[in-house]
């Protein structure tokens, strides 16, 4: 996918912004003799970025507004090492508004429906995102955040709520106390918009059904404003995204060059227009693809594959490189597994290997041990490996009010 006219006029407004002033990128460009782009094959040339920059530039560095310009900031909601500061102008937060509006309407959402918001507010830009999105779309924001599933579920019966937003751990939570206590007749729930973590179609059929709703998954990372800058429609065949905003590149993880449309890779940001803090060729660390041609929606804003996972989710066990989404895709083929498993590394040193425990819940209906040998005997066909693997009643593992801890690795580096 390359850079129309507008886009690349964009861009090289973008970098002669940062060029002009002090920030870190701008120091950046101008050590590099990066005066401005005219070419896509100049663009190509450009250095990548990555959260390791913004850490760099912790708190302020990579604002390029004014300060006076600067009404909000944002923090990623990593937990590991230096925070992440995202500014915004007023102009970037109602960019951000139509972007997150445009994909409640891309979802069917109009001003008539009721929204229930469960992602976290604060620095997160989850919650707030959501709620600036549905303001702008003129529907009924229910603010409640995460947590509190009793009320929760009230709220839901009480204000006969009509869409709900959510990471999809805690939207199976919620489909799985509906169900338990046996509420969805007096739910008027018709959508729900998904985001900030990959799931499988396993876990996704699974609240579609016990809900009874159309289900979204929408895209988007705070460094590039947020949930909201992506979304698929009901065709369900791919994600949107509003290419009036962003620049999206597909490049090869390793070698950092571009890939075909349509074939798979990591996912690379440019924003186009945002004034607090523009990034340049940011490498997101998402795997997705381009996917060609119009949908039959048709809308003209171009495609993305479902994010399969993120480049830094692999892990290794006995030299073999694994994901957690091979490990969705196996337990979808198996009969009787649920959408939910956890998997465990250690060290064994007594016998100078690693083990991997994985424990997936069963839905009752197959023998857990006949589940655990099939799921054994397809590993080990698939991916040349064999975990231990325990099978579990559905219910056992625990569920989360955010995203899901899927992989814990006890090995000492």
């Amino acid at each position: 996918m390359r850079l129309n006219k507008v886009q690349l006029e964009q861009v090289d407004r973008q970098i002669k912004r940062m060029i002009a002033t002090d920030s870190y990128y701008g120091r950046l460009y101008r050590e590099r003799n990066i005066t401005g782009v005219t070419s896509q094959e100049e663009f190509e040339r450009l250095p990548f970025s990555g959260k390791e920059d913004l850490r760099n530039a912790y708190p302020l560095g990579i604002m390029v507004a004014p300060q006076e310009e600067v009404v909000r900031i944002h923090s990623s909601s990593g937990t590991t090492g230096t925070p992440v500061i995202i500014p915004y102008t007023e102009k970037d937060v109602d960019d951000w508004a139509v972007m997150f509006a445009r994909c409640y309407e891309t979802a069917g959402i109009t001003n008539k429906d009721r929204i229930q918001i469960t992602p976290g507010y604060g620095l997160w830009t989850a919650g707030i995102g959501f709620q600036n999105g549905c303001e702008k779309l003129g529907a009924m924001a229910i603010p409640m955040g995460p947590g509190n599933t009793e009320k929760q579920l009230k709220m839901m019966v009480d204000m006969q709520t009509t869409v709900i937003t959510a990471t999809s751990s805690y939207a199976l939570l919620l489909a799985e106390e509906v169900q338990k206590r046996k509420l969805r007749d007096k739910l008027s729930l018709k959508k729900g918009v998904i985001g900030s973590e990959r799931w499988g179609s396993k876990m996704r059929n699974r609240i579609k059904e016990q809900l009874g709703i159309e289900l979204y998954d929408i895209y988007g990372l705070t460094e590039v404003y947020g949930p909201g800058i992506g979304i698929n429609c009901r065709y369900e065949t791919g994600i949107h995204y509003w290419d009036d905003y962003i620049y999206l590149e597909i490049i090869d993880p390793k070698t950092g060059e571009q890939v075909p449309d349509g074939e798979e890779g990591e996912i690379v940001l440019t924003t186009l227009v945002k004034e607090g803090a523009p990034l340049i060729r940011f490498r997101t660390h998402d795997i997705s693809r381009i996917i060609p041609g119009e949908c039959q929606c048709g809308r003209k804003y171009p495609r993305i594959d479902v994010i399969k996972g993120r480049s830094d989710d692999m892990f290794k066990v006995r030299g073999v490189n694994m994901f957690p989404s091979q490990v969705e895709d196996i337990l979808r083929d198996v009969d009787g597994a649920s959408s939910e498993y956890t998997v465990t590394i250690a060290r064994d040193d007594d016998n100078n290997c690693d083990v991997m425990l994985l424990t997936v819940e069963g839905e009752g209906r197959v023998s857990f041990e006949l589940m655990a040998g099939q799921i054994r005997e397809i590993f080990k066909s698939r991916i040349g490996m064999t975990p231990k693997v325990i099978v579990v009643p559905i219910g056992t593992l625990p569920r989360s009010e955010k995203k899901t801890k899927r992989v814990t690795d006890y090995r000492v580096e």
